[in-house]
């Protein structure tokens, strides 16, 4: 392993990481970022222990890049105060600046507007010294949107434009957690969008070809789940096997990892950002 990688960890129950000792297996030679999702990672206790998990990840493993995936409704100013020199990255998933097509897809927050608190993380962002990403998943609710004006007044240093995907007991299936076969788009849709979109700077698109296989993910028992049968099967853990012995198990796709552009500069050192 001794080209750069990056792992992502789904941090939901964060509650069942006990002791930030076990991020320690994760030292391993190559090892430059680690990304914390969900679920909702700011869930457990209000966000602290995930600060608690990235400062430790910065401090202790002095790992070059530490990022989160939000979707933003549970931070506060407070947070950034507190763990925002240790954050490289915070993403925020946005997939519409339309409200209402927002709740129609389930990002809806409530009494609060998304778009309006996506513009005030943006800001937060910015005064904390944090850089700024946008996730955005294309699906057949918001595929003949036009996101420009509102991407280049965000200004994120990355906006990930993701092909909506199924994988089978997550978002498809007898046995899913959610239905995501009505949000499904074809190829030549997602195309299209990507066309309307391609003058913009920061666009960063993934098919479902160049997702599929190419992240290191660990569920929240540190499994790698392998995605390579359209489905997420689960590896032993790493606390019991080790990270070398585990991570074949992973079904990771190296080379389109770095096709899709996995690897970039991803530290706020090194991005030389004009806060």
């Amino acid at each position: 392993m001794s080209r750069p990688w990056t792992i992502s960890i789904i941090a939901e129950p964060l509650a069942k990481w006990k002791k930030r000792r076990k991020i320690h297996v994760l030292s391993v030679p190559g090892m430059e970022k680690i990304n914390f999702s969900g679920g909702e990672p700011f869930i457990h206790d209000r966000g602290e222990y995930l600060g608690k998990l990235v400062r430790f990840c910065k401090e202790e493993l002095q790992l070059p890049s530490v990022s989160i995936v939000s979707n933003g409704s549970l931070i506060r100013e407070r947070w950034f105060r507190n763990y925002g020199e240790y954050l490289d990255i915070l993403a925020i998933s946005c997939d519409s600046f339309d409200e209402q097509v927002n709740v129609l897809i389930g990002r809806g927050q409530g009494k609060k507007n998304h778009v309006e608190n996506l513009q005030k993380l943006r800001t937060w962002c910015r005064d904390y010294r944090v850089a700024f990403k946008i996730n955005s998943v294309i699906n057949r609710f918001n595929v003949d949107e036009d996101m420009r004006e509102q991407i280049r007044e965000l200004n994120p240093v990355r906006w990930k434009v993701f092909q909506c995907l199924l994988i089978e007991g997550e978002n498809s299936g007898e046995d899913a957690l959610r239905e995501a076969e009505r949000f499904v788009i074809s190829d030549e849709q997602f195309e299209g969008f990507l066309e309307r979109h391609k003058d913009v700077p920061c666009l960063v698109p993934e098919s479902n070809q160049k997702m599929r296989d190419s992240y290191l993910i660990l569920d929240e028992y540190m499994r790698f789940l392998n995605c390579r049968n359209g489905r997420k099967d689960p590896s032993k853990s790493i606390l019991d096997v080790g990270v070398e012995e585990a991570i074949k198990f992973s079904g990771f796709d190296e080379k389109m990892f770095l096709k899709r552009g996995g690897k970039y500069v991803w530290s706020k050192a090194d991005l030389k950002l004009d806060w």
